[in-house]
């Protein structure tokens, strides 16, 4: 039996910066596209820095879970895309200080550039449905 795939944008996140959604959801499946950190009242970059960035992306995180009946606690997988693998330990430092307990599996990627201007990090993630 094939699932049907919903996607959608919630309200009080970031707007998408090209033709997507930022959630597709397939049954208890969820799936959040590469997010910046937007602050979404402004539509500006959180901050210049890589913790005020990671922190609005885990924000953007939770709000777009709790619109699909999900939180931080279900996700199974973040991907973590970098400018500068010189951020690293201080993007792992501000992701444990929004994560909390949560360790979901995780990759960190090295990439040349990002689509948002100013971007030093985006995540995109996989996560379950709450029972």
């Amino acid at each position: 039996m094939t699932q049907k795939v919903e996607t959608f944008t919630p309200p009080n996140v970031m707007t998408p910066i090209g033709p997507y959604n930022h959630i597709a959801k397939a049954g208890k499946l969820i799936s959040i596209s590469a997010t910046a950190g937007v602050d979404p009242v402004t539509g500006k970059l959180a901050g210049d820095d890589i913790e005020s960035q990671t922190a609005q992306i885990i924000k953007s995180f939770s709000v777009m879970l709790e619109s699909v009946n999900s939180d931080l606690d279900h996700v199974m997988h973040i991907n973590v895309f970098l400018t500068d693998m010189a951020n690293f330990q201080r993007m792992n430092a501000a992701y444990a200080a929004a994560m909390g307990d949560r360790r979901p599996a995780r990759t960190a990627i090295g990439v040349a550039a990002l689509p948002k201007p100013g971007a030093l990090v985006t995540m995109n993630l996989t996560a379950v449905e709450q029972d």
